[in-house]
């Protein structure tokens, strides 16, 4: 490894640890998954303003309903019916010795922080404790994103030039289903390659799992509980469809397996119905999510197949037959994979070995990210590589190890540095 880079970075540490930290501090939540908007205003801002004293030239572009109808109709990628006021992308560009540029993406935006009484500290007041940075979106992924950002500040800092141009993406509602990294693709970005700054465990993640929500609403008739048989319970309808669905899962399990990936899953995860004890429930509805396999399953396989089992099922029940139940997909995004023997994959792993004096593992995902939309959309070689681990991801006192955070500073520098060697 390059000793100088070492070297700079063990001087300038408590200055890149302090810009983590000030990311933290500014709450940048999603409501309601993006669909009721999201606060990434502030955040936004300041990484603005620092990659503009990075000397880097930064454009902001604003979301738009329009632009995700058009992916959602051009790649069916796309989460609509969200609340866009102050809600920005921020692309930054630096110029580097090469007309190949290198691009790193990462979200600005969390979860909101639940269980508050359960935390060690206030979330949005990040503390460094025994070699650990808590807060909100430490480890999703303000840590990946501000180690893009100083990896840049580092090398500058080395008084070395950047051999290629490097392309900083921090986007909004990717909470939201990623909606902002398919905004920008849409309107399009210059790239050659892009990392996504995701948790990866201390691996190369080159395959995630592609996932799709649905909502599934059930009808009955209700009357006293006394009289039972004459209604018709939306639960015990609900459930007939579950128990199919359930089905649907095991001969998924049965026909699709993966190298790097578990098997396709169905989680019920909400089930709401019914008005009291003494009623039969006209209503219920429930939630669920899938997850299936990049290549060999596809968005509209799987939504075939759950569709067509809710209707054979429905068309089995003398009731479901002439009152089928409705459904709904909320959020949906692709599957990812990437060829191991791509000459990117190889400069990653060459990055990674550099730094970390061991070769970093290629394995999957079972969480989606950003990097279906790269390989979709912009088609171009991406692969997820960031500090932290997903266990640390939408949890109470999330946090990231500062080791992490500084030794992938020096991974992102090094993969610039040979990125076109």
């Amino acid at each position: 490894m390059n000793n100088l880079l070492k070297d700079t970075l063990v001087k300038n540490k408590e200055n890149y640890i302090k810009h983590f930290l000030d990311l933290v501090s500014i709450d940048t939540h999603v409501i309601g998954h993006g669909i009721k908007g999201g606060k990434e205003k502030e955040g936004q801002l300041y990484i603005k303003k620092l990659l503009e004293d990075l000397g880097a030239t930064v454009k902001t572009e604003q979301m738009t309903e329009e632009t995700i109808m058009l992916a959602l109709e051009k790649y069916n990628e796309g989460n609509l019916g969200h609340n866009y006021e102050d809600r920005f992308n921020v692309l930054a560009s630096f110029k580097g010795n090469s007309d190949k540029t290198l691009l790193f993406n990462g979200h600005v935006d969390t979860m909101p922080a639940d269980r508050l009484k359960d935390w060690i500290i206030d979330p949005l007041k990040p503390q460094v404790i025994d070699g650990k940075i808590y807060g909100i979106g430490a480890a999703d992924m303000k840590g990946g994103l501000m180690a893009s950002m100083m990896a840049v500040k580092l090398i500058k800092d080395c008084n070395i030039e950047l051999p290629v141009n490097v392309k900083i993406l921090s986007v909004v509602d990717e909470e939201g289903g990623g909606n902002g990294t398919i905004h920008a693709l849409t309107r399009g970005v210059d790239l050659d390659a892009a990392v996504v700054c995701e948790p990866s465990d201390g691996n190369i993640i080159i395959a995630h799992m592609g996932f799709i929500f649905f909502e599934v609403e059930v009808s009955g008739v209700a009357l006293h509980s006394g009289k039972k048989w004459e209604g018709v319970s939306a639960i015990e309808k609900a459930i007939k469809l579950i128990n199919a669905l359930n089905e649907l899962e095991h001969r998924w399990l049965m026909l699709y397996k993966h190298k790097r990936l578990a098997a396709p899953t169905l989680n019920v995860g909400v089930i709401e119905g019914g008005s009291a004890g003494s009623t039969v429930p006209d209503k219920c509805v429930f939630k669920m999510c899938i997850h299936y396999l990049p290549e060999i399953m596809s968005y509209d396989s799987v939504k075939e197949d759950v569709i067509n089992t809710l209707n054979l099922c429905a068309n089995g029940d003398e009731y479901l037959r002439n009152n089928p139940p409705k459904y709904n997909i909320y959020q949906a995004g692709g599957g990812f994979e990437m060829d191991e023997a791509h000459p990117f994959v190889e400069k990653v792993k060459d990055a990674y070995k550099t730094v970390a004096g061991k070769e970093g593992a290629l394995t999957g995902s079972f969480a989606g990210n950003d990097a279906r939309t790269f390989r979709k959309i912009g088609q171009v070689p991406t692969v997820i590589l960031g500090p932290g681990n997903l266990e640390q991801c939408h949890t109470v006192n999330e946090y990231l190890l500062e080791e992490e955070f500084l030794k992938y500073i020096l991974i992102y520098a090094e993969l610039i540095l040979n990125f076109d060697k």
